[in-house]
This record gives C-alpha cells, structure tokens and sequence, in this order.
C-alpha cells in the first residue's frame, strides 16, 4: 500500500469517535523487550531520558529503548512493576504512526513494550 494511503487510513480511523478511543498519540517509550522496560522501571527517578540511556548503554544498543512521539494502539498488561515512588504499567503497543516535521505519518506497525505511569493508592 502507498504511504498516502495508508496515511489516509489511519486518519480515517482515528476520526470516527467509536474507534478513536483505541488509537493514542503520544510521546511514549518504546522498548525491543519487556526486560528493557522492567530494566527502565528500576532505574527511573523522574527523568525519563536519564533512564532510557541508561537503559541502552547498559544493554550496548543505542537504539534498544527510545522516546518517540507515535500514533499505537495498546495491547493488554503484561506487568506492573515499581520504582521508588511510582508505578508503572508493562503494555505490548503496536505502533502504527510516527510524529515527523510535516505531521503524523503511518508506518508499517511494528510491535515494542511500553511503560505507563499508574497512580496507586494506598489503602
């Protein structure tokens, strides 16, 4: 499929209200594995960058986990895991968009773990 193409698809799709719900855009992590993001989890302390490169220097590959502004759709929680102070949601996203100079593209999707800060409540 042309890229115009599949860049009007994926406007379609988040235009309608019942489907759009199941699209996010948003600058998210985006990690080759889950034991990056658990990895991510431990080492986070506010900074999120701080503890992306840490992450990557770690496992010696710039590109293993990176910040990046796409359109995905979640998939189902792998895990919660926790740092000093805060939770976090271990999600498999597909991403389907990504954030250029000219505006959101569509891209092939492609699969990465994730981690969504959760607010938790003592009880």
């Amino acid at each position: 499929m042309k890229p115009i193409v599949l860049l009007a698809v994926l406007t379609l799709l988040t235009s309608f209200p019942a489907r759009a719900q199941e699209y996010e855009q948003a600058t998210a992590l985006l990690c080759d594995n889950q034991k990056q993001v658990e990895r991510y989890v431990e080492l986070f302390r506010g900074e999120e960058q701080a503890a992306v490169d840490a992450v990557n220097d770690e496992v010696q590959d710039p590109t293993a986990c990176a910040l990046e502004t796409v359109t995905f759709v979640r998939g189902p929680e792998v895990e919660t895991a926790r740092s000093k102070g805060a939770a976090f949601q271990i999600v498999r996203v597909l991403v389907v968009g990504v954030e250029t100079p000219s505006g959101f593209r569509a891209v092939r999707p492609s699969a990465f773990f994730s981690a969504f800060e959760v607010l938790e409540y003592e009880v």
